[in-house]
């Protein structure tokens, strides 16, 4: 009896300890968001280009769309999603789309989407918050964030893992890292640059980083970056931004 009452014992102040840090990184996300959205992101109107295709993103209490525009030869193409599902138009005009090709497509659009506005986002249902420590970068003190998602609303890549290094003074993400499956699979890193403000919302370029070695453990990327074991892949850059 003595024993199993240690055990309960112990399994509750794990249990305990577990939710305390849970509480810290929801607390931490928080201030992000806040810091880097200032309440704007739930209603903002926001455009921007990157690289070939025009974005734009309208939320509004919980309605969204998030469209991408295009020129493809002569053809004018806008695809968009929102609570209602996918539709690609062809000079203004819906048009059918082979039902195998839309959930690339609608990824490929959310995921430009949320990377641009982070770290709006991460307070969506299907988001899982672990804080996982404490670290320096570039002599600077930051949060390390871990997040995973519930397959339920978590989209067709809910196996992807991130991680988010906040600032623990200013509450900027000013790094990320992720993994992913899809096309074989990889991580990356990504380092923050031209942080600007916007109609209240704050927006970042990004350098895009792989390992130049085997790592796996995309937890490890600060050390890597810091040791110079990664190569620059790309740079991330918005341009055009504008918000209403």
């Amino acid at each position: 009896m003595k024993n199993l009452l240690v055990i309960l014992s112990v399994v509750l102040f794990i249990n305990c300890q577990s939710e305390d840090q849970n509480v810290k990184a929801q607390k931490i996300v928080d201030k992000a968001i806040a810091v880097a959205c200032d309440g704007h992101c739930e209603t903002a109107e926001i455009d921007f280009d990157f690289r070939d295709k025009h974005y734009r993103s309208k939320k509004n209490n919980g309605e969204y769309s998030y469209s991408r525009r295009f020129k493809n030869a002569t053809v004018d193409i806008e695809d968009a999603i929102n609570n209602n599902g996918f539709q690609r138009s062809v000079h203004g005009t819906p048009v059918k789309m082979t039902d195998s090709l839309i959930p690339a497509i609608s990824e490929s659009i959310n995921s430009v989407h949320y990377f641009a506005q982070l770290p709006y986002g991460l307070n969506s249902p299907a988001v899982n918050k672990e804080f996982l420590g404490e670290t320096i970068i570039k002599d600077a003190p930051y949060y390390k964030i871990g997040v995973t998602f519930s397959e339920e609303g978590g989209g067709s890549d809910f196996e992807d893992k991130f991680v988010y290094w906040i600032h623990k003074t200013n509450y900027t993400v000013d790094y990320l890292a992720y993994s992913y499956l899809v096309n074989g699979g990889g991580i990356r890193f990504r380092e923050a640059f031209n942080p600007r403000t916007v109609g209240g919302i704050r927006f970042a370029d990004y350098n895009n980083y792989k390992p130049s070695g085997s790592l796996t453990d995309i937890k490890t990327l600060d050390a890597a970056f810091e040791a110079g074991e990664l190569k620059l892949l790309s740079k991330i850059i918005l341009e055009n931004v504008v918000v209403n």
